[in-house]
Protein backbone atom coordinates (compact mmCIF):
# COMPACT_ATOMS: atom_id res chain seq x y z
CA UNK A 1 0.00 0.00 0.00
CA UNK A 2 2.77 2.45 0.91
CA UNK A 3 4.55 1.76 -2.38
CA UNK A 4 1.31 2.28 -4.28
CA UNK A 5 0.69 5.62 -2.58
CA UNK A 6 4.25 6.72 -3.31
CA UNK A 7 3.87 5.74 -6.98
CA UNK A 8 0.56 7.62 -7.28
CA UNK A 9 2.02 10.70 -5.63
CA UNK A 10 5.01 10.50 -7.94
CA UNK A 11 2.76 10.29 -10.99
CA UNK A 12 0.83 13.37 -9.85
CA UNK A 13 4.08 15.28 -9.33
CA UNK A 14 5.24 14.29 -12.82
CA UNK A 15 1.96 15.44 -14.40
CA UNK A 16 2.09 18.75 -12.50
CA UNK A 17 5.71 19.34 -13.52
CA UNK A 18 4.87 18.41 -17.12
CA UNK A 19 2.14 21.05 -17.06
CA UNK A 20 4.71 23.58 -15.86
CA UNK A 21 7.09 22.59 -18.66
CA UNK A 22 4.32 22.91 -21.23
CA UNK A 23 3.33 26.35 -19.90
CA UNK A 24 6.93 27.58 -20.10
CA UNK A 25 7.39 26.40 -23.71
CA UNK A 26 3.86 26.73 -25.13
CA UNK A 27 3.14 26.77 -28.08
CA UNK A 28 6.41 25.02 -28.94
CA UNK A 29 5.32 21.74 -27.36
CA UNK A 30 2.12 19.94 -26.37
CA UNK A 31 0.87 19.01 -22.92
CA UNK A 32 0.02 15.46 -24.04
CA UNK A 33 3.47 14.99 -25.54
CA UNK A 34 5.22 16.34 -22.45
CA UNK A 35 3.15 14.30 -19.99
CA UNK A 36 3.36 10.96 -21.78
CA UNK A 37 7.11 11.39 -22.38
CA UNK A 38 7.59 12.23 -18.69
CA UNK A 39 5.62 9.20 -17.53
CA UNK A 40 7.53 6.91 -19.91
CA UNK A 41 10.87 8.37 -18.79
CA UNK A 42 9.93 8.04 -15.11
CA UNK A 43 8.98 4.39 -15.57
CA UNK A 44 12.23 3.74 -17.43
CA UNK A 45 14.24 5.44 -14.68
CA UNK A 46 12.62 3.31 -11.97
CA UNK A 47 13.18 0.19 -14.08
CA UNK A 48 16.87 0.98 -14.49
CA UNK A 49 17.16 1.75 -10.79
CA UNK A 50 15.71 -1.61 -9.81
CA UNK A 51 18.47 -3.33 -11.80
CA UNK A 52 21.14 -1.17 -10.14
CA UNK A 53 20.12 -1.31 -6.48
CA UNK A 54 21.06 -4.97 -5.84
CA UNK A 55 24.63 -4.09 -6.83
CA UNK A 56 24.73 -1.67 -3.88
CA UNK A 57 24.43 -4.48 -1.35
CA UNK A 58 27.06 -7.10 -0.58
CA UNK A 59 27.45 -10.88 -0.41
CA UNK A 60 24.38 -12.96 0.23
CA UNK A 61 22.38 -9.79 0.86
CA UNK A 62 22.87 -8.87 -2.79
CA UNK A 63 21.37 -12.17 -3.92
CA UNK A 64 18.42 -11.62 -1.57
CA UNK A 65 17.84 -8.16 -3.00
CA UNK A 66 17.97 -9.47 -6.57
CA UNK A 67 15.26 -11.98 -5.69
CA UNK A 68 13.09 -9.62 -3.67
CA UNK A 69 13.20 -6.84 -6.30
CA UNK A 70 12.24 -9.10 -9.23
CA UNK A 71 8.49 -8.52 -8.87
CA UNK A 72 8.88 -4.75 -8.63
CA UNK A 73 11.18 -4.87 -11.68
CA UNK A 74 8.58 -6.78 -13.69
CA UNK A 75 5.85 -4.30 -12.76
CA UNK A 76 8.04 -1.28 -13.55
CA UNK A 77 9.02 -2.77 -16.93
CA UNK A 78 5.35 -3.42 -17.75
CA UNK A 79 4.43 0.18 -16.90
CA UNK A 80 7.36 1.40 -18.99
CA UNK A 81 6.27 -0.79 -21.92
CA UNK A 82 2.69 0.51 -21.78
CA UNK A 83 3.86 4.11 -21.49
CA UNK A 84 6.19 3.69 -24.48
CA UNK A 85 3.37 2.29 -26.62
CA UNK A 86 1.10 5.19 -25.66
CA UNK A 87 3.91 7.66 -26.31
CA UNK A 88 4.51 6.21 -29.78
CA UNK A 89 0.81 6.58 -30.63
CA UNK A 90 0.77 10.19 -29.40
CA UNK A 91 3.92 11.08 -31.35
CA UNK A 92 2.45 9.45 -34.47
CA UNK A 93 -0.73 11.50 -34.11
CA UNK A 94 1.27 14.71 -33.74
CA UNK A 95 3.50 13.94 -36.73
CA UNK A 96 0.50 13.11 -38.93
CA UNK A 97 -1.58 16.02 -37.56
CA UNK A 98 -4.36 13.58 -36.66
CA UNK A 99 -6.56 13.34 -33.57
CA UNK A 100 -5.71 10.32 -31.41
CA UNK A 101 -9.07 8.74 -32.24
CA UNK A 102 -8.10 8.53 -35.92
CA UNK A 103 -4.65 7.03 -35.50
CA UNK A 104 -4.60 3.42 -36.64
CA UNK A 105 -2.12 0.59 -36.31
CA UNK A 106 -0.96 1.17 -39.89
CA UNK A 107 -0.14 4.83 -39.13
CA UNK A 108 1.86 3.84 -36.08
CA UNK A 109 3.71 1.11 -37.96
CA UNK A 110 4.65 3.43 -40.83
CA UNK A 111 5.85 6.12 -38.47
CA UNK A 112 7.81 3.57 -36.45
CA UNK A 113 9.61 2.13 -39.45
CA UNK A 114 10.12 5.25 -41.57
CA UNK A 115 11.32 7.84 -39.04
CA UNK A 116 14.29 8.03 -36.69
CA UNK A 117 12.06 8.98 -33.77
CA UNK A 118 9.74 6.05 -34.51
CA UNK A 119 12.58 3.54 -34.72
CA UNK A 120 13.99 4.85 -31.45
CA UNK A 121 10.54 4.36 -29.91
CA UNK A 122 10.41 0.78 -31.15
CA UNK A 123 13.84 0.15 -29.66
CA UNK A 124 12.67 1.47 -26.28
CA UNK A 125 9.60 -0.77 -26.45
CA UNK A 126 11.80 -3.76 -27.21
CA UNK A 127 14.09 -2.84 -24.30
CA UNK A 128 11.17 -2.60 -21.87
CA UNK A 129 9.87 -5.95 -23.10
CA UNK A 130 13.30 -7.54 -22.68
CA UNK A 131 13.60 -6.29 -19.10
CA UNK A 132 10.13 -7.61 -18.31
CA UNK A 133 10.93 -11.04 -19.71
CA UNK A 134 14.19 -11.19 -17.76
CA UNK A 135 12.39 -10.25 -14.56
CA UNK A 136 9.68 -12.86 -15.08
CA UNK A 137 11.51 -15.77 -16.70
CA UNK A 138 15.25 -15.53 -16.13
CA UNK A 139 16.99 -16.93 -13.03
CA UNK A 140 17.09 -14.31 -10.31
CA UNK A 141 20.83 -13.81 -10.29
CA UNK A 142 23.23 -10.88 -10.44
CA UNK A 143 24.01 -11.75 -14.06
CA UNK A 144 20.33 -11.44 -14.99
CA UNK A 145 20.18 -8.10 -13.16
CA UNK A 146 23.13 -6.83 -15.18
CA UNK A 147 21.49 -7.98 -18.43
CA UNK A 148 18.26 -6.23 -17.45
CA UNK A 149 20.21 -3.11 -16.55
CA UNK A 150 21.97 -3.07 -19.91
CA UNK A 151 18.66 -3.40 -21.73
CA UNK A 152 17.08 -0.61 -19.70
CA UNK A 153 20.06 1.70 -20.25
CA UNK A 154 19.99 1.04 -24.00
CA UNK A 155 16.27 1.77 -24.14
CA UNK A 156 16.75 5.03 -22.29
CA UNK A 157 19.66 6.15 -24.44
CA UNK A 158 17.89 5.34 -27.71
CA UNK A 159 15.47 8.27 -27.49
CA UNK A 160 18.14 10.80 -26.53
CA UNK A 161 20.24 9.87 -29.56
CA UNK A 162 17.22 10.58 -31.78
CA UNK A 163 16.41 13.92 -30.16
CA UNK A 164 17.26 17.58 -30.76
CA UNK A 165 21.01 17.05 -31.01
CA UNK A 166 20.90 13.94 -33.19
CA UNK A 167 22.81 15.82 -35.92
CA UNK A 168 25.57 16.78 -33.51
CA UNK A 169 27.78 13.79 -32.61
CA UNK A 170 29.18 15.43 -29.48
CA UNK A 171 25.86 16.98 -28.49
CA UNK A 172 24.01 13.69 -28.92
CA UNK A 173 26.54 11.76 -26.84
CA UNK A 174 26.49 14.47 -24.16
CA UNK A 175 22.71 14.29 -23.84
CA UNK A 176 22.81 10.48 -23.68
CA UNK A 177 25.45 10.51 -20.93
CA UNK A 178 23.53 13.20 -19.05
CA UNK A 179 20.28 11.22 -19.27
CA UNK A 180 21.84 7.93 -18.17
CA UNK A 181 23.71 9.52 -15.23
CA UNK A 182 20.52 11.20 -14.05
CA UNK A 183 18.55 7.96 -14.51
CA UNK A 184 20.97 5.91 -12.43
CA UNK A 185 21.00 8.52 -9.66
CA UNK A 186 17.24 9.00 -9.52
CA UNK A 187 16.34 5.41 -10.33
CA UNK A 188 18.59 3.85 -7.69
CA UNK A 189 17.07 6.05 -4.98
CA UNK A 190 13.53 5.18 -6.13
CA UNK A 191 14.45 1.50 -6.13
CA UNK A 192 15.81 1.79 -2.59
CA UNK A 193 12.46 3.15 -1.42
CA UNK A 194 10.72 0.19 -3.06
CA UNK A 195 13.07 -2.57 -1.89
CA UNK A 196 15.09 -1.54 1.18
CA UNK A 197 12.90 -2.26 4.17
CA UNK A 198 14.97 -2.22 7.34
CA UNK A 199 17.63 -0.14 9.07
CA UNK A 200 20.44 -2.65 8.57
CA UNK A 201 20.01 -2.71 4.81
CA UNK A 202 19.86 1.09 4.65
CA UNK A 203 23.14 1.14 6.60
CA UNK A 204 24.78 -1.09 3.97
CA UNK A 205 23.22 0.33 0.83
CA UNK A 206 23.08 4.08 1.45
CA UNK A 207 26.87 4.66 1.67
CA UNK A 208 27.38 2.85 -1.63
CA UNK A 209 24.52 4.83 -3.18
CA UNK A 210 26.17 8.03 -1.96
CA UNK A 211 29.42 7.10 -3.73
CA UNK A 212 27.52 6.22 -6.89
CA UNK A 213 25.53 9.46 -6.78
CA UNK A 214 28.72 11.53 -6.63
CA UNK A 215 29.89 9.94 -9.87
CA UNK A 216 26.47 10.41 -11.46
CA UNK A 217 26.25 14.08 -10.47
CA UNK A 218 29.70 14.76 -11.88
CA UNK A 219 28.81 13.13 -15.19
CA UNK A 220 25.39 14.75 -15.52
CA UNK A 221 26.81 18.21 -14.79
CA UNK A 222 29.65 17.90 -17.29
CA UNK A 223 27.47 16.34 -19.99
CA UNK A 224 24.58 18.70 -19.24
CA UNK A 225 26.77 21.77 -19.74
CA UNK A 226 28.10 20.34 -23.02
CA UNK A 227 24.57 19.60 -24.24
CA UNK A 228 23.27 23.03 -23.22
CA UNK A 229 26.11 24.80 -25.04
CA UNK A 230 25.31 22.80 -28.18
CA UNK A 231 21.56 23.50 -27.94
CA UNK A 232 21.40 27.16 -26.85
CA UNK A 233 23.03 29.91 -28.90
CA UNK A 234 23.16 32.68 -26.28
CA UNK A 235 22.38 33.60 -22.68
CA UNK A 236 19.33 35.54 -23.88
CA UNK A 237 17.89 32.35 -25.35
CA UNK A 238 17.57 30.91 -21.83
CA UNK A 239 14.72 33.36 -21.22
CA UNK A 240 13.49 34.43 -24.66
CA UNK A 241 12.71 30.96 -26.07
CA UNK A 242 10.46 28.19 -24.87
CA UNK A 243 13.34 25.70 -24.94
CA UNK A 244 15.53 28.07 -22.96
CA UNK A 245 12.88 28.72 -20.30
CA UNK A 246 12.33 25.00 -19.72
CA UNK A 247 16.10 24.47 -19.62
CA UNK A 248 16.46 27.30 -17.08
CA UNK A 249 13.75 25.79 -14.88
CA UNK A 250 15.42 22.38 -15.09
CA UNK A 251 18.79 23.85 -14.10
CA UNK A 252 17.21 25.61 -11.12
CA UNK A 253 15.52 22.41 -9.92
CA UNK A 254 18.77 20.49 -10.39
CA UNK A 255 20.62 23.05 -8.26
CA UNK A 256 18.02 22.71 -5.49
CA UNK A 257 18.30 18.94 -5.73
CA UNK A 258 22.08 18.99 -5.40
CA UNK A 259 21.91 21.23 -2.32
CA UNK A 260 19.43 18.86 -0.70
CA UNK A 261 21.52 15.82 -1.66
CA UNK A 262 24.63 17.41 -0.15
CA UNK A 263 22.79 18.15 3.11
CA UNK A 264 21.57 14.56 3.22
CA UNK A 265 25.11 13.35 2.64
CA UNK A 266 26.34 15.46 5.56
CA UNK A 267 23.60 14.48 8.03
CA UNK A 268 21.49 11.52 6.98
CA UNK A 269 24.32 9.37 5.61
CA UNK A 270 26.42 9.25 8.82
CA UNK A 271 23.29 8.54 10.89
CA UNK A 272 22.21 5.70 8.59
CA UNK A 273 25.70 4.22 8.48
CA UNK A 274 25.80 4.17 12.29
CA UNK A 275 22.30 2.62 12.49
CA UNK A 276 20.97 5.77 14.18
CA UNK A 277 18.46 6.54 11.38
CA UNK A 278 15.31 4.43 11.35
CA UNK A 279 14.04 2.88 8.15
CA UNK A 280 11.08 5.27 8.31
CA UNK A 281 13.34 8.31 8.48
CA UNK A 282 15.44 7.04 5.57
CA UNK A 283 12.31 6.44 3.53
CA UNK A 284 10.96 9.92 4.29
CA UNK A 285 14.26 11.60 3.35
CA UNK A 286 14.32 9.58 0.14
CA UNK A 287 10.76 10.50 -0.81
CA UNK A 288 11.41 14.22 -0.38
CA UNK A 289 14.46 13.99 -2.61
CA UNK A 290 12.56 11.84 -5.11
CA UNK A 291 9.77 14.42 -5.39
CA UNK A 292 12.30 17.01 -6.56
CA UNK A 293 13.91 14.44 -8.84
CA UNK A 294 10.49 13.76 -10.41
CA UNK A 295 10.13 17.46 -11.23
CA UNK A 296 13.57 17.46 -12.88
CA UNK A 297 12.73 14.32 -14.92
CA UNK A 298 9.42 15.84 -16.08
CA UNK A 299 11.10 19.09 -17.10
CA UNK A 300 13.75 17.09 -19.00
CA UNK A 301 10.94 15.28 -20.81
CA UNK A 302 9.26 18.59 -21.66
CA UNK A 303 12.62 19.83 -22.96
CA UNK A 304 12.94 16.78 -25.20
CA UNK A 305 9.60 17.45 -26.94
CA UNK A 306 9.97 21.23 -27.24
CA UNK A 307 10.44 22.24 -30.84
Amino acid sequence: MAGGRAALTGALVVVAASTLGWALAEPMNSLAGSAVRALADSAAVVTLGLTVVPMLDVGRHRAELVRSSATALGVAAAVWLLAEVVRLIVVTAQAAALPLSRVGARDVLQFSLQTTVGRAGLFSIAAALAVGLIALAAPRTAVAAVAAGGSAAAGLAARTLAGHLADSPWGGVAVAVHALAAAVWCGALAAMVLTVGHRGRWARVLPRFSQLSLLCVGLLLAAGVAGAVAAVDSWDALFSTGYGRVLSAKMLVTAVLMVLAWRNRAGWLPAARAHRATAGLSRTRSLIELAIMAVAVALAAALAVTG
